[in-house]
């Protein structure tokens, strides 16, 4: 049953308000305006908060980071893969379900989900018909092939996923449609279209999570006329519900309904609100006011609010907040091409000397931020497991300072070593959080300079190998979540060496082991989905010995939910945040 705004707790809300007093001097404050009533604390926790089919209103995002691009292609960061929903389309999708249940892949430009050959090596899917372009011209099967193609563009469709690049083509033979020498540009020889309406992909080898990879932006179909390559981004062609109307880079963004588009082509988007806006503002502490104050509707990024403004939600406004559990894992990668961060002891010094309990409580404490990690994988991906190689909950979070002495005499650096650490500015948290570590390891002698970057530059800062060891960083601290449901789809872009780029570079840590590769071989090749699991239970320890990627916290936030706002979920899909196409507003 719904609840008021205005202090009227459950227990459980009750709980993350105290927490929450105790992680901060203030005492609320702020929040003189009332954005009416809410549907309840986490009422947009497993069910729907205010169910409704009006169509209608304007739907109003506003965003403490930019999206990383608007070309489906090149774009990673889970809230635009959330948001181009709304413009861009795949063979399948993720379902329109709360919770665990939106893993689920259904069809959408296609008729059905893949018929697989016996051998797992041949999807073939027939397109739904009426598919159109927002000028009205037919989308076929052709379109979807060259956005694929897109992806090995590397020297200019940089950032994104590179998966379907590795399992299409793990040889590197294809160079991209913009030097491809066929006359269709379409010469990608694992890509088959007979005819407009049916595309045949053949594998070299089986994967079981190809539909998972088809079922990223990256997956989305490009009209070749109107592929303007780096410039794409500015203003992408809409296959979906909206169109662009405007886009201001860092500033703002602006769609409307793509009047070419058709219902009956489409069974997974209601397309309720007429026009959806995002603004897009560093300001972190004063777009939680807004948000508050009822001008905005939704953060889109979905990294839940700032401090003050968690307290105000919480103390004054319950009813309107969902406090999420996320996939997300909150790390630091430990530079392995940095020295000293080249010996592991060197490494192993920054995980004893790290109070992981402080950086919890940097973030809002464990009910509002989350539980402690002491692995790479999230609990939600099969194989994940309790190991705990440096003790951590054993010691309560708190650090070692005897056993990190210790590691910096075994590398050679008795008297501690100087190093760089990144920090996303517009991310809630991080830089409070590196500058929490920065205090932390200098009791054990490691000296740390915090270097803060905007979210949006960070593929080509920390995501480009040379510019990293150009500016000396040792340190990345940043947040990842599954790009699909198992452990190819969130470990094999941080840990595996085939997937260090140039630009767009997610293995941050830089590592080249050749027993991690061959994890991602075997667990890909394994017979069965147990089977898989129990290589990535054993890969997951082994970047956990190597002391490469230090996990510091498995995320929840405290998250917003507009008064006006329908058909309001948490989706399990992209990682705990609302399923931005299901929205509407009253």
């Amino acid at each position: 049953m719904p609840t008021s705004t205005k202090r009227r707790f459950t227990a459980g809300a009750a709980l993350v308000v105290a927490a929450l007093m105790t992680t901060t001097a203030c005492g609320g404050g702020g929040g003189e305006e009332e954005s009416g009533e809410g549907a309840g604390y986490n009422a947009g926790i497993g069910k729907i908060a205010n169910k409704s089919n009006k169509k209608g209103g304007t739907l109003k995002f506003i965003a403490k980071q930019p999206i990383d691009s608007a070309d489906p292609q090149r774009a990673y960061y889970g809230m635009t893969w959330d948001f181009m929903r709304y413009y861009t389309r795949t063979l399948v999708t993720y379902d329109t379900k709360p919770g665990e249940a939106s893993n689920n892949l259904v069809p959408d430009l296609a008729e059905a989900k893949a018929e697989i050959s016996d051998d797992g090596k041949t999807y073939t899917y027939k397109l739904r018909e009426g598919l159109t372009w927002e000028d009205g011209s037919k989308l076929t099967s052709k379109d979807i092939k060259y956005g694929i193609e897109r992806i090995w563009a590397t020297e200019v469709i940089t950032g994104g996923p590179a998966y379907l690049k590795q399992v299409l083509d793990p040889k590197g033979e294809y160079e991209g449609p913009y030097k491809d020498k066929s006359k269709d540009k379409l010469g990608l020889k694992a890509i088959e279209t007979p005819d407009d309406r049916t595309i045949i992909f053949k594998l070299p080898k089986p994967n079981s999570d190809f539909e998972n990879m088809l079922a990223m932006p990256s997956g989305s179909p490009v009209k070749q006329e109107k592929d303007s390559k780096a410039k794409y981004a500015n203003e992408p062609f809409s296959s979906g519900p909206y169109k662009f109307e405007s886009y201001r880079p860092g500033k703002s963004l602006t769609l409307v309904r793509n009047k070419a588009w058709k219902k009956s082509s489409d069974p997974i988007r209601p397309a309720l609100p007429d026009k959806v806006t995002v603004t897009f503002s560093a300001n972190k502490e004063e777009n939680d006011k807004k948000l508050i104050a009822g001008e905005y509707d939704i953060d889109m990024n979905g990294t839940g609010m700032t401090q003050s403004g968690r307290i105000t939600a919480m103390q004054d406004h319950q009813g309107n907040v969902d406090n999420m559990q996320t996939d997300f894992i909150r790390y630091v990668a430990l530079v392995t091409k940095t020295k000293p961060l080249d010996n592991v002891d060197c490494r192993k010094a920054v995980f004893y000397g790290t109070d992981f309990a402080a950086l919890q409580k940097t973030r809002g404490g464990k009910l509002a931020a989350g539980d402690i990690a002491t692995n790479v994988l999230p609990k939600a991906i099969p194989g994940a497991d309790d190991y705990d190689p440096y003790g951590v909950l054993e010691r309560k979070g708190k650090p070692d300072a005897a056993k990190a002495k210790e590691s910096l005499k075994k590398c050679g650096k008795p008297n501690g070593f100087s190093t760089k650490i990144t920090a996303r500015t517009d991310n809630p948290g991080e830089k409070e959080a590196a500058t929490q570590l920065q205090q932390d390891l200098g009791k054990v002698g490691i000296k740390l300079e915090v270097d803060t970057i905007l979210g949006s530059e960070s593929s080509s800062i920390t995501g480009s190998p040379a510019v990293t060891k150009k500016r000396g960083y040792g340190l990345v601290m940043s947040g990842w979540g599954p790009d699909f449901p198992s452990g190819q789809g969130f470990a094999q872009p941080l840990f595996d060496s085939r997937f260090i780029a140039e630009n767009g570079n997610y293995n941050e840590a830089q590592i080249e082991d050749k027993k991690i590769d061959k994890y991602f071989d075997d667990a890909i090749g394994a017979k069965s989905p147990e089977d898989a699991a129990k290589i990535y239970t054993d890969l997951n320890h082994r970047v956990m010995d190597l002391a490469v990627w230090m996990p510091f916290l498995q995320e929840k936030n405290i998250t917003w939910r507009g008064s006006r706002v329908t058909n309001v979920y948490s989706s399990a899909a992209y990682s705990g945040r609302y399923d931005y196409i299901m929205l509407g507003v009253k």
